[in-house]
């Protein structure tokens, strides 16, 4: 039962981290307010929200599946204090620091409407801490973490991000992003 365990959370984590890239990626897309091929924009969104979503479950099992190992002895202090989990308390700390980051991310995202666009947006930009904050510590709490085919995963997930957030610091993405938040600030003012 604990090598199931065990295996489920190595491969829960793998899974959670593929899909929160997917997430950052189709979040910047979505910001740049472009469609991609073949789907419209509106559909960017709602497909970013919804793996968004599959992140956050995978995370979830994830955490929970490493709970009841006996090997990994996480407790609920390890989950949401940093620094203190008894195995490789660096490494597991940077993923407790990326958990509690998604569990800002997500509640705000709940609370939106209640806290304001400017309160979401600014709590929002801390993906951008969250995401590597992830993959460094899968690389180093992980069990395959400094494998080759794990190695290789995480920079071209790390590849893909970059290659994206320097598309969304072009003049060309912030002029777009502009002219979009003119329009979303007209849609605020006319509700």
């Amino acid at each position: 039962m604990n090598e199931m365990l065990w295996a489920f959370g190595r491969a829960s984590g793998v899974i959670a981290l593929i899909l929160f890239t997917v997430t950052v990626l189709l979040g910047i897309v979505t910001r740049s307010g472009r469609p991609l091929p073949g789907m419209p924009r509106f559909s960017v969104s709602l497909v970013h929200r919804n793996v968004s979503l599959l992140a956050v479950v995978f995370l979830v099992l994830h955490v929970g599946t490493l709970m009841f190992d006996s090997f990994a002895k996480l407790n609920p202090i390890d989950v949401v204090v940093p620094f203190v989990g008894s195995f490789k308390p660096f490494w597991q700390g940077l993923g407790t620091v990326a958990f509690d980051l998604v569990a800002a991310i997500v509640i705000t995202g709940l609370l939106r409407r209640r806290i304001g666009q400017r309160a979401f947006r600014f709590v929002h930009w801390f993906t951008y801490a969250m995401w590597p904050i992830a993959v460094v510590h899968a690389i180093g709490n992980g069990t395959n973490g400094t494998s080759g085919w794990f190695l290789l995963l995480a920079a071209g997930s790390a590849l893909l991000v970059l290659a994206a957030v320097i598309w969304r610091a072009s003049a060309g993405f912030l002029e777009h992003a502009q002219t979009r938040r003119i329009a979303d600030v007209y849609r605020e003012e006319t509700r």
